[in-house]
């Protein structure tokens, strides 16, 4: 049986990979889940080391990385995670093996086949430094925002959100499936949390990712009128002055 430790803060993301880990093997025993590099580190301080362990990458007090930084870790580690594949590049620099959310049997069952022929010396090769510097690097943008709304609290990842906009001195997100949240942030801090490739600010009132772009056409003074999806009830006009690095934007100049 490989014993296996989970390290997960999304409850029903945990359950899912425990479904999978069952569907998947019956070689596999999972040993506990935590949900914080705190008590992942009391867990691994007070417990045989575990055989194998499946970590998210951000957890709520912290990136995983900097646990392996304060607990000798022994055993392979396959990381979990929601990002695109310019944060995957950090990866490819260290012999580690993650899986994209949302996970998929046949790519958890890959990765379990490649833990099995992991040797030891390939295991000596995790430089938990090398990691977070190189992820460091890809990371710098917003990966997830956290939502307040009356006593809930939960939170967005960045890849679902349709555009940010502002009335009446409030800050809104909306999600790509047309859910409205108030965030904290104003749109001039947003401007440099977010990827430019994926988000570009078209006025004073908007900031909107690629995929929200319904239909496009040409508007007075050289502008250009947008049709968004989820459809918003105010008009998105890129105004005169970024029209020109918007349609530079769209080709991805």
């Amino acid at each position: 049986m490989i014993q296996v430790l989970l390290i997960e803060d999304e409850e029903p993301a945990a359950k899912r990979l425990q479904k999978l880990l069952n569907e998947t093997t019956e070689e596999v025993n999972v040993l506990a889940v935590v949900d914080s590099i705190r008590s992942a580190k009391e867990w691994l301080q007070n417990h045989a080391a575990p055989q194998l362990i499946l970590a998210d990458i951000h957890l709520a007090d912290g990136i995983s990385f900097e646990l392996f930084k304060q607990v000798e870790i022994k055993c392979p580690i396959i990381f979990t995670t929601a990002y695109d594949e310019y944060a995957l590049q950090a990866f490819k620099l260290n012999s580690i093996d993650y899986l994209l959310k949302p996970i998929k049997k046949d790519e958890l069952q890959k990765a379990l086949q490649k833990f099995r022929k992991q040797t030891d010396t390939q295991l000596q090769q995790l430089n938990m430094d090398q990691l977070l510097q190189a992820f460091n690097q890809t990371d710098k943008y917003r990966q997830r925002f956290v939502i307040r709304y009356g006593e809930h609290i939960k939170t967005i990842e960045t890849k679902d959100v349709a555009y940010f906009y502002t009335e009446a001195r409030a800050n809104f997100l909306i999600t790509q499936d047309a859910k409205r949240y108030v965030i904290d942030f104003n749109l001039d801090q947003l401007d440099q949390m977010l990827n430019p490739k994926q988000f570009y600010r078209i006025n004073r009132q908007f900031i909107i990712s690629l995929q929200s772009i319904d239909e496009m056409s040409t508007w007075t003074k050289g502008r250009v009128m947008i049709k968004l999806k989820p459809a918003s009830k105010l008009e998105t006009i890129v105004s005169t002055e970024r029209s020109a690095e918007f349609k530079k934007w769209l080709s991805g100049e």
